[in-house]
Formats: C-alpha cells, structure tokens, sequence
C-alpha cells in the first residue's frame, strides 16, 4: 500500500512509458473499449476503498470517483445501462483507459477523491453536477475555537476549505467519523475565550457522548482546542503516517512528565487512526443528501409554536412495530440541529408488554430511555417526540410521573391529520401542511418509524431463519 505521506501514484498509468508496459492498442470502437476496460476492472482491480480514474486517448484524466470496492463499482461503467444512462454516455464514450488508486477505507477515498479533483479538475466531473454547486468542507481560521462545517457557499477568506466533495451525504458520514477522533465542533456558536458567561452554557449532547470537547461551557483552552483541529488539517492533507507519529511522541512525552490524563487520551485517539478503516464504513453514518426542510428554519418555527424560551438543539423520535403482536420493537431516533445523528440510534426489543398494546410499549420504552440517562447523568433531549396521537402522549408522560423525572417537551404527531399534540395543552395545534416546523417533525417521525421498522424485520428475519 502506498505510503500516505508521499504524493499517489497510479497502478497502471498511461502513457507507458512511466512503467514500462505497452500502451493500450488503438480501438476501433466503442464495443472494444468496453470489452478491454472490462476485463482489466475485473482482473487487475481490488474489491477494497479507493479512486478510479477515466482517462482519454492522450492521457488526459476526464472523470475520477470515489468507490467503497473498486472492483464493483468501476466495474458497473462497464455494463449495457452505462451506454444508455443520459449522465454517463458521453463518458463512456469519450473513455480511453481506466486506472485505479488504492486507499485504506472508504473515509481515506473520499479525500483523495476531492484532492484529486481539485489539482486535476476533469472535464466530466463539472459537466455531471447537478444545478447545486458542490459541498465544501469549510474550518473557520478567524476564530479563538474553529468550527468545521459542510457549506456549498465557502466563504473567500478566514477559513481553510476542503473539496469539492462529490456527494454531501457521504461527506457527513466522514465528518461524524472524523469528530469521534478529533472532537472539533460543528455548532455554529460564537465562543470567545476568556468569556466567563460561557462557563454557564449548557453543552449540546455531542459533549455528552464525547465527541465534541465543549469549547462552549471552556472544558478545553484555546490552545487545546486548535491544537486538536490543527491535527485535523494534518489528516485531511493525508499525512496520516506522519499525524501519528506526531501523537505517539506527544503520548510518550506527556507519559513522561505524569500528564496521565493527556496520554490516555492521545493514546485513544492514536488508536481510532488506526482503526479508521474498521469504522470507516459511510454508510453507517451517512445522512440524505436532499432535505425537504431547512433545518435551521424547522428549528426556529418549533421555538415560536412551542413557545420556548431558548431554540431547541435535540430531538428524540419514538416509534413502535410490531407484527400481529409479535417481535414487538421500539426506535429511537436522535436529531441535532435538525438533522439525524444516526450513531446514537437506539432500538428497544419490548420486554414487559404482552400481545398488542402500543399505548403500554410507549410507556415502556420511554421510561427505559430516560431512566438509562438519569442514571447516566446524561442531558435529556430538548424535545421528545412519540408517534402517534393523544392516547401515546398522555402515556409517555406516565412514564416520566412514574419515575419522578421533569420531562423535557414531549409532543406527539398523529398521521392522518397530522396534529400536533403538546404536553400540557388540551387542544391539539393543526400547523400549516408547509411550515418549516411541521417538515421537521414528520422528518423526525418518518425516520423513527423507518428504523422501528427495520429492526422489526431483522428479528423477523432471524426467527423465520431459526438464527439465535
């Protein structure tokens, strides 16, 4: 594997002469070029992350993606629907020869993919965007703690940019992978250092997980802090190898001097570098790329019909399956900033409950989750959500009277007239079919209704199988 240190070279470039290996023949036709290129993907290309590269009669690279397993996805330009596909025909058509750039996970791919874009700009991959233009990485440089931000509007100055990346959704996934590591902030909070009233500040639930180190209630110093991000850079400029060499001196030296605390935490992120392939799997974190709702604007209509005091930051989605009474199951489903955080996903398989009754599950699993963070010391979510209508509100909020806990808002969304039931009001608010705040809600709904769903299904899945 190419060290990652050093500038990529391709496996099979052309011309030849850099190898040492003849240059393709010359084709006749379109049919040969497809047949030839073919085979190589099949024969030459591994099944592990990397960049496949097109490039025309002269050399020149026209199209470079990004592929989970190089063999199968550069392979799929190679079948009869590529020919014919409006977006790709011209491609396919234009394409000489193919080669390939390994990379260590999927993560990995997806920077070297807007690296390579970026110093060679082909010609195909402006001429494939859609009307958008393409998402940026963005990390602020002006300011005493940097956020780092997914933006397709950069900014000309006061910040470092990254990209362009191909597809937002797969950026997102590698950006949460990135923060288990690095622990930078996304938010978009103007913290000052030496601002004592930020000593006050509550921290959103990436704190609480540790992925964020809460540069917004001062838990870490300025130096700290960009330190952290500064080593950031380093990974996104692909200086891995040379990134944990850095740390493993940094661990020994504070190891050294009895800076316990400091060494263990650059050991646990040495060790998360070095297992970014195990966890670098996208679509495990990857978010849609289209939304149908800007969450920002969801955020603040939630605050204004709600009445609250501050902009709620989390929501928590709840939602019941189940299949004629069997393999009942529960979801939770977590948004921050309006939108979804899948790693904390949650499911619940119903334990105390017997046959159907969604009103005792709710119950149930509401009283499971939030006595699971009061024991933890963990924050509530700002807004709980439960699916359904009346009946599923009133007994989520038994749940909390039973234990004795101060429920956070707990709202619940009937489907057919989409009404919007609020603890402590008796009426129910009917908002507009097109506010922002409704989109946001049925977004949250619809996602912890797919999740219950899905996990129904592979319980299902296992006792039809007779799997443990």
């Amino acid at each position: 594997m190419a060290d990652k240190d050093q500038p990529p070279e391709l496996i099979e470039s052309t011309p030849a002469g850099d190898t040492g290996e003849p240059a393709p023949p010359l084709l006749k036709t379109q049919a040969e070029f497809f047949q030839r290129a073919g085979e190589k993907v099949r024969s030459k290309f591994p099944t592990t992350p990397g960049v496949y590269l097109f490039q025309d009669q002269q050399g020149r690279v026209v199209y470079i993606g990004k592929a989970k397993n190089l063999r199968t996805r550069a392979g799929s330009y190679f079948l009869q629907a590529a020919a014919e596909e409006t977006r790709t025909t011209q491609l396919v058509r234009e394409a000489y020869d193919i080669d390939y750039l390994d990379a260590e996970s999927e993560v990995d791919a997806l920077l070297m993919e807007a690296r390579l874009i970026k110093d060679i700009q082909p010609r195909f991959n402006r001429d494939l965007r859609d009307d958008k233009s393409f998402p940026y990485l963005q990390i602020t440089t002006h300011e005493d703690f940097p956020r780092v931000e997914i933006t397709r509007e950069p900014r000309s100055s006061g910040v470092k940019l990254y990209g362009p990346f191909t597809s937002v959704g797969s950026l997102r996934g590698a950006l949460q992978v990135l923060q288990r590591i690095f622990k930078f902030r996304t938010c978009s909070l103007d913290i000052v250092d030496g601002d004592e009233r930020w000593r006050w500040f509550r921290p959103c639930l990436l704190a609480s997980i540790n992925q964020c180190t809460a540069p917004c209630n001062l838990r870490i110093s300025k130096e700290d802090y960009r330190n952290d991000v500064r080593r950031l850079r380093k990974f996104l400029d692909g200086n891995r190898k040379s990134l944990v060499k850095e740390m493993q001196k940094e661990m020994q030296a504070a190891a050294s001097e009895r800076k316990y605390e400091q060494a263990a935490r650059l050991r646990d992120e040495i060790s998360l570098l070095n297992r970014i392939k195990e966890r670098g799997d996208l679509e495990q974190h990857e978010q849609p790329e289209v939304f149908y709702v800007d969450p920002k604007k969801g955020l603040a209509g939630l605050q204004k019909v709600l009445g609250l005091a501050t902009l709620p930051r989390t929501i928590e989605g709840v939602d019941i399956a189940h299949l004629g009474g069997q393999e009942t199951v529960a979801s939770l489903v977590q948004f921050i900033d309006g939108l979804p955080f899948k790693p904390a996903y949650r499911r619940f398989r119903i334990r105390e409950v017997e046959g159907i009754d969604d009103y005792a599950s709710i119950r149930e699993v509401v009283a499971r989750r939030f006595r699971g963070l009061q024991e933890a010391h963990e924050m509530f979510p700002d807004i709980l959500l439960i699916d359904g209508g009346k009946g599923q509100l009133r007994r989520g909020l038994e749940a909390f009277s039973a234990l004795g806990i101060e429920p956070p808002t707990v709202l619940s969304l009937a489907k057919k007239e989409e009404l919007l039931y609020v603890a402590g009001r008796e009426e129910p608010l009917r908002l507009s079919r097109h506010s922002f705040a409704l989109r946001l809600l049925q977004y949250v709904r619809d996602e912890s209704h797919r999740f219950a769903q899905h996990y129904h299904h592979l319980l299902r899945h296992k006792r039809t199988l007779g799997d443990p």
